[in-house]
């Protein structure tokens, strides 16, 4: 994104520091024409100077200060809603977070949400999709993965229509259709696909250039073929002519497909390289295999299979794919090419997509942190096991959805949010307490290490309060030395492993975090530990049951390695075994640093 922020007083300069580390702002400025010192980053230049040089260019202006001097600056640059950037004002105490102009277009509101919860302000709304709970209709589709088509005035009089509680329906031919469950899709009439008559207002899910109000998911997958050195200006028209003359939209292709010994054909690169599509190959024994329509003697004597255009686009988008287009082939003084067009089940955007695994905290939705509340505003797409989502659930919108699953399902979890990622949809993968410890990054990025980087989307992993911190910080300071954590869950490690921890730990001295300590079928590893403890540890050592930390029935109880009551402590427990310094003083559980030795 091509952003920048300015502030209009000397006294926004953290904010804009802060802003300058978020993947919305690449420059800040400052309107100050002090000679103060000011930090580097910031080019101190009046407002105005900075927009006739950046208008042009730029998705995104943030103002620190007040909104009418803010609009009074950028009066005079204002052309119409879908050329202008995104404007958001921000007050000096980042209390308030105002989204200005863009609302749609530029994505600008729901950037403005990220901001609010990363920086802790309020996010303050005037428009009226937001104010009745409705659709965004020329924007949603964003978060989906697709691209619009249509007349912006068109569009603006559905949204009018919208806020004026008449009727809106939506015809979806292609692409996913999760974004219906959604609270804000409810009052969108769906129209059948056999249906023919056209209601008014109406909008579009769909892979033709109907030149109506349209949302085009990327399910078209183009298989190409072509003789060596053809030239990229033929391809291009080659395509352009195809995709016009059947209707359809090159806004919904997914990514461009071919054999291998093409790797280095630089018209196809080229155009890959300038449309900014995935450019898959294949191999001519991986291409042989598929069934096409028009198989070619001559292509099969040349290369070896019968057919590459239809061939790679069918193997390209996948199971249960059908060819939309049978093969055509262009041909002119620079060269012959063939084209087809097949259609995916599934939408292809990796590039678009992204994964943010995030860590939801030991339980109340306080102790989440705001780098992960602005992640969580970031996704359309919740993915969780159902008691951490219930956790979480204040935070979303009417436009964001939630998956839930079982407590044993974590690998289908990853798989479902890998797969909407790679359709282009931004998902938020759910773990309580922190994701790195036990949860479900680790299962996360193992998946997408089998997938190539070049088709891996986006993921980012943000870190959060993990229950041990939790019991720690209730109980006092037991964790002030060195520590270790151990799992006794023997379902993924082996116990013999686990014992070995165990006496490693001791042997270190270490305090000694269990996690998953006991559950009705795994009754016994709890007490084996204990035992083993015991031939270390003398059987007064403080310990720490902790259970329910950061919710409702949270408790905490003290007891010492002779005395645990086995029958009381679960899986929703967490214990806290103190070393040989590790002391309990009017219950307050502490391992001493050594500063007072010093």
């Amino acid at each position: 994104m091509k952003g920048i922020a300015i502030g209009l007083s000397n006294n926004s300069k953290e904010i804009l520091k802060r802003l300058k580390k978020t993947e919305f702002v690449k420059d800040i400025y400052i309107a100050d024409s002090s000679k103060e010192d000011v930090n580097e980053l910031i080019k101190v230049q009046k407002p105005r100077e900075i927009l006739l040089k950046k208008w042009p260019e730029i998705d995104l202006i943030i103002f620190i200060g007040s909104i009418a001097a803010s609009i009074r600056i950028i009066n005079s640059f204002l052309t119409s809603k879908d050329q202008d950037p995104g404007v958001i004002v921000i007050d000096n105490k980042c209390s308030k977070i105002v989204p200005l102009i863009g609302l749609h277009q530029s994505n600008t509101q729901n950037i403005a949400y990220q901001i609010a919860n990363l920086l802790g302000g309020e996010i303050i709304e005037t428009n009226n999709s937001n104010d009745q709970s409705l659709l965004n209709l020329d924007a949603f589709g964003n978060q989906w993965g697709w691209e619009r088509s249509g007349k912006i005035n068109d569009w603006s009089k559905l949204v009018i229509k919208q806020a004026k509680k008449e009727e809106i329906f939506c015809k979806q031919l292609f692409g996913n259709n999760l974004w219906k469950t959604s609270e804000s899709a409810k009052n969108i009439n769906q129209i059948d696909k056999k249906e023919t008559k056209k209601p008014d207002s109406t909008f579009y899910v769909s892979i033709f250039e109907n030149h109506e109000t349209t949302w085009h998911p990327p399910v078209l997958w183009v298989g190409i073929g072509c003789e060596r050195n053809t030239s990229k200006e033929l391809i291009t028209n080659s395509l352009n002519n195809f995709f016009e003359s059947e209707n359809l939209s090159q806004q919904s292709i997914a990514g461009l497909a071919t054999i291998d010994i093409k790797k280095n054909e630089k018209g196809i690169l080229e155009l890959a390289k300038e449309k900014n599509l995935p450019l898959k190959f294949f191999s001519k024994e991986d291409l042989s295999k598929i069934i096409v329509p028009n198989p070619s003697n001559i292509v099969q004597n040349e290369i070896g299979t019968p057919s590459v255009a239809e061939a790679s686009c069918l193997l390209a988008a996948g199971e249960k794919s059908k060819l939309l287009e049978e093969k055509r082939i262009f041909k002119n003084q620079s060269g012959a090419v063939t084209i087809a067009i097949s259609e995916s089940k599934n939408q292809y955007n990796p590039t678009h997509g992204e994964i943010h695994i995030i860590g939801s905290g030991p339980g109340d939705i306080s102790f989440l942190t705001n780098n992960a509340r602005k992640a969580l505003s970031r996704c359309i797409v919740w993915i969780g096991y159902k008691m951490y989502l219930d956790l979480i659930k204040p935070l979303k919108r009417n436009d964001q959805i939630l998956i839930e699953s079982k407590l044993t399902e974590e690998k289908e979890r990853c798989s479902k949010a890998i797969k909407l990622a790679e359709e282009g949809i931004k998902v938020a993968l759910i773990s309580s307490g922190e994701s790195g410890f036990y949860g479900m990054a680790g299962l996360l990025l193992e998946l997408l290490q089998k997938i190539k980087k070049e088709y891996r989307p986006y993921f980012e992993v943000h870190p959060g309060i993990s229950s041990v911190q939790l019991a720690a910080a209730i109980s006092g300071a037991p964790l002030m030395n060195d520590f270790c954590s151990v799992s006794l869950s023997d379902k993924l490690t082996p116990w013999s492993l686990i014992e070995k921890r165990i006496e490693g730990a001791l042997v270190g001295d270490f305090v000694i975090a269990l996690f998953n300590p006991q559950s009705i079928e795994r009754n016994w590893q709890l007490k084996s530990v204990i035992d083993i403890c015991l031939q270390s540890r003398h059987g007064e050592t403080p310990v720490l049951i902790a259970r329910q930390v950061g919710r409702e029935n949270q408790t905490k109880k003290f007891f010492t390695l002779n005395t645990i009551p086995f029958k009381e402590i679960d899986m929703l427990s967490i214990i806290i075994i103190g070393n040989s310094q590790t002391t309990l003083v009017d219950e307050i559980f502490l391992t001493p640093r050594g500063y007072l030795q010093n």
